[in-house]
Order: structure tokens, then sequence, then C-alpha cells
């Protein structure tokens, strides 16, 4: 098949913009070092975002405009992954970025952000299906072959186990903030995105795990044991960090901070952010996936008991 004769351009432009906003950081630090930060600094994020939401936009209309809107992903899952997105995006493209760099409460905001915001929405939206959906046929065909072969479903599947992903959410959470990696994080940009990636990826398989159905019905048992397990954790680092009576990170003294604080006083604001605002989404969450687990368990004695069962038929209580 002959190329349109403005394909390569575009593909060239398109490159081109790429590459200028992945080097953007490293020509920011140049050039700019004391400016206020704007959008797009983090170059790679930037573009992995992008092309998430593109790929994911471009699947979904595929798939809608041939089985129908609300076929195949329902329009409440396609809502969280905008939203989802979206907070993605502010943690990583907006000036949010750049000022975490330079505030350490601001670093935690971003970090919440990306853990208790964006992660659970995209793991309720469910979003591989509609990426899919982007790649013609025959790719949607290997794609798919992939990801069921045994050794990856494998994998998958010991991911999402509840205390599988709690554990290693735990374990990212706890181990960047050891004062050694989290300093290292803080003068590497290679290991400040592996920080990043650790923290939203281990989040997107926590609260993925809790939202898996358990012979077609949802879980909610064990949701509300490990997001309270979580809230307890996670609320205790946020007490260490607030109540610590001198600074965890040697480079936060080094740094001016935007609003006047003191290294001590901005660690004390981070704590807080993540004991209180974080511990109360994953006490929401527990004290909603509660009521769910109630009302279900409600629902199903309701209709056990009831004459016309499942069905329309009788279904006695014992067999």
């Amino acid at each position: 098949m002959t190329p349109r004769p403005g394909r390569p351009k575009a593909i060239a432009m398109a490159a081109a913009a790429a590459w200028t906003m992945a080097a953007s950081p490293a020509l920011a630090h140049a050039g700019h070092a004391h400016a206020a930060p704007g959008w797009f600094e983090d170059g790679w994020a930037t573009v992995l975002v992008a092309v998430a939401g593109v790929l994911y936009a471009a699947g979904l209309a595929r798939l809608w405009r041939r089985a129908g809107v609300g076929r195949g992903v329902a329009v409440w899952r396609a809502g969280c992954f905008a939203a989802g997105w979206t907070a993605l995006a502010a943690a990583l493209a907006s000036p949010l970025a750049g000022w975490a760099d330079r505030a350490f409460s601001l670093h935690m905001i971003e970090h919440e952000v990306l853990m208790t915001v964006a992660a659970p929405l995209l793991a309720l939206s469910r979003p591989l299906l509609g990426m899919l959906w982007a790649f013609p046929l025959a790719s949607r065909r290997a794609l798919g072959g992939v990801a069921t072969a045994g050794p990856l479903a494998a994998a998958w599947a010991f991911l999402t186990d509840p205390l599988a992903a709690t554990v290693l959410h735990g374990a990212a959470l706890w181990l960047w903030h050891m004062p050694s990696l989290f300093t290292m994080a803080l003068g590497s940009p290679v290991w400040h995105a592996l920080q990043h990636a650790s923290f939203f990826g281990t989040a997107v398989l926590f609260w993925w795990s809790l939202a898996k159905e358990r012979l077609g019905r949802p879980d909610y048992g064990p949701a509300v044991f490990w997001l309270f397990v979580t809230s307890l954790h996670t609320g205790f680092l946020g007490v260490l960090l607030t109540l610590a009576p001198s600074p965890w990170y040697p480079s936060q003294e080094g740094s001016a901070n935007p609003f006047g604080l003191s290294p001590l006083e901005d660690q004390q604001i981070a704590g807080l952010v993540m004991w209180a605002p974080a511990g109360l989404v994953y006490a929401g969450a527990a004290l909603l996936a509660l009521g769910l687990w109630v009302g279900a368990s409600g629902g199903r004695a309701t209709t056990a008991a009831s004459p016309i069962g499942q069905g329309g038929r009788h279904v006695p209580l014992a067999r």
C-alpha cells in the first residue's frame, strides 16, 4: 500500500514533539533552575500518560462504534478511566510535579494522588480491554493470546491476589521512605521515575486485587480486611514522619522551600498528608466495602429465602 504523502512528515513532527517533551527536564534544569515550574516538565511521564489516554480513547471509540455505547466497557468504567487519567496527568504532567521537587509536603501530595486517587479509579476502569481495541484485529488476537498464556496469566493472578498485592504495595511504600532510598530518588531522575512507577504500579495492583470478582460476584470480605490493614500501616508511617524530632532526609535541608517552611515543618505537613487525608481514603473505602458486603449478604439471604428464588423457581435452603 502506498503511504499517504503527508504521513512521514506528520510522524516526524510527532517524534520531534515527543523528544522535545522528553528532553525538557534537562533543558529546564540547564537554563532555568530557579524558574517556576510549568506543565509537562517530566517529558517521559507526559508522553506515557498521553499514549495511555490516546490508546484508551481510540480503542473505546472503536469498540463502542461496533458494539454500541456501554457494550464491552460500561459507561461508568469509562468515566472512572477519564477521572483516573486526569488525576494521573495532574500528578505527573502539571506544575505540581515541579513544585514537588522543592517541598516534601507537595511531594507527598503528588504521591498520594498517584496511589489513592489515580490508582483506584484506573483499577476500577479495567482499561486493558479498551486499550486492546485500539489495535487492529490481528494484533488484538496476538496480544490477547499472550495475555492469556499460562505463565503470564499465572503471574498476573499472583500479583493481583489481595495478600500479595497488599504486601507489595506496603513494601514499596515503606522501602522508598527509608532515608537512603528516598534521598537517592531525589538526586536521580532515573531512580525518581522508578520510585513513582513502583508507587503507582503496586497501588494499581492493590486496588485491582480488591475489586476482583470471585465466582462471578464481588468478594467484599478480603477488601475490607486489606484496606483496614493498609490504612493502619500507612497511617503509622505518617505518624512517624509527623512526630519525628528531626528531618529524615538531609537533602531537604539544603533546598529552598517555596513556602518558607523549615525542613522539619515541611516533613510534619507531609506526614499529616499521609496520616489523615490518605488514611481517610483507605478507611472510607473499607467502610464502603463493608456496607456493600452487608447489603450483598442481606440480598442473597432474601433471595435464598424467597419462594420465587432464582429464575421463578423455589430454591430450598438446603439440598
